[in-house]
């Protein structure tokens, strides 16, 4: 299911009459829906079994559109400018007039926002005119899906519509950060905080574990394959899994490469397939060399501390 203006279309017809379709995203796949429609975002909940408390992200094409809904500041236009559309979602204050389904909040005044980068989705978004709210399209605390036959494995004929979009490119979730008041990471993701202290010209507290939970990705156990995973593994038992940031000269048929040369970015694209890929080939168990935790590796090294947390 290639992309073209019929597969637009198609997807927007879904989406008026309130149904939840796939989306794709530079980051994962989402589940999208109208964010103004409670009937429509209660059926996002419902398909990913996700708690209610668990706030969902909005996205929408351009700051235009955004500022019916949320309150901009400085250091908002700050990032927008540089970074979106992109790998960056911004929680801010919800303007009064907002249309925003308070299930989508949780009853909350903040809403989580992103300006997604992948051409397919920016042009559905351009035909709404409403924006989407669009959580991982995976079933809650499971793996994120990257292409859209892992949509259609979490989901089947749950869902009416995949719109396809080849495999994302960044592989895994956006950076999320808090800018009500002192801006604060909430959530490691494809862009390095490092960059974002260099725009903003100010360090940034990292608050990855808060006891409230007010954005996405903030769940004790999440992106998990579904069996036991362990980390820092230097040698993997004998009938586990060993999943390797780069190739080595021994091959052994249980070993598993996010990259060919030691390339992060690389290996945060390839993680949730490779983590599904051992789970279909029937393993009971996975262990994970250290992974540097510098750059993009600390978002992936967040992503296999939550997977690990499988009971």
């Amino acid at each position: 299911m290639k992309f073209n203006q019929s597969n637009i279309k198609k997807a927007k017809n879904y989406l008026d009459k309130n149904y939840c379709i796939g989306v794709p995203t530079e980051t994962v796949y989402g589940l999208a829906a109208n964010a103004y429609s409670n009937h429509a975002v209660k059926k996002i909940f419902k398909l990913k079994k996700r708690p209610p408390s668990n706030p969902l992200i909005v996205h929408y094409c351009n700051i235009n559109d955004l500022k019916k809904d949320c309150l901009i500041n400085k250091d908002f236009l700050k990032l927008y400018k540089k970074f979106s559309p992109g790998p960056i979602t911004y929680i801010l204050n919800l303007a009064k007039n907002s249309k925003i389904s308070k299930i989508v909040t949780n009853k909350k005044n903040n809403l989580a926002v992103r300006f997604p980068k992948h051409r397919v989705f920016r042009k559905l978004l351009t035909k709404l005119n409403y924006p989407l709210a669009a959580p991982s399209a995976n079933i809650s605390t499971k793996l994120s899906a990257v292409q859209a036959s892992d949509v259609r494995e979490d989901f089947g004929n749950k869902i009416k519509y995949i719109l396809d979009g080849g495999k994302c490119n960044i592989g895994i979730e956006s950076t999320i950060i808090d800018l009500r008041n002192k801006p604060n990471v909430l959530r490691l993701g494809g862009l390095e905080v490092s960059k974002i202290e260099k725009i903003l010209g100010k360090k940034i507290t990292i608050n990855i574990n808060p006891k409230k939970k007010i954005a996405p990705g903030q769940l004790h156990l999440h992106y998990s394959p579904g069996i036991p995973l362990r980390m820092n593994i230097k040698k993997p038992k004998k009938d586990e899994a060993y999943l390797l940031l780069k190739k080595k000269k021994n091959y052994r048929p249980n070993y598993f490469y996010l990259s060919k040369k030691n390339n992060l970015k690389e290996a945060a694209k390839n993680l949730y397939s490779l983590l599904r890929k051992i789970k279909h080939k029937g393993y009971k168990s996975i262990a994970v060399e250290k992974i540097q935790n510098i750059g993009i590796g600390q978002s992936i090294n967040d992503r296999l501390k939550r997977a690990s947390r499988f009971q």
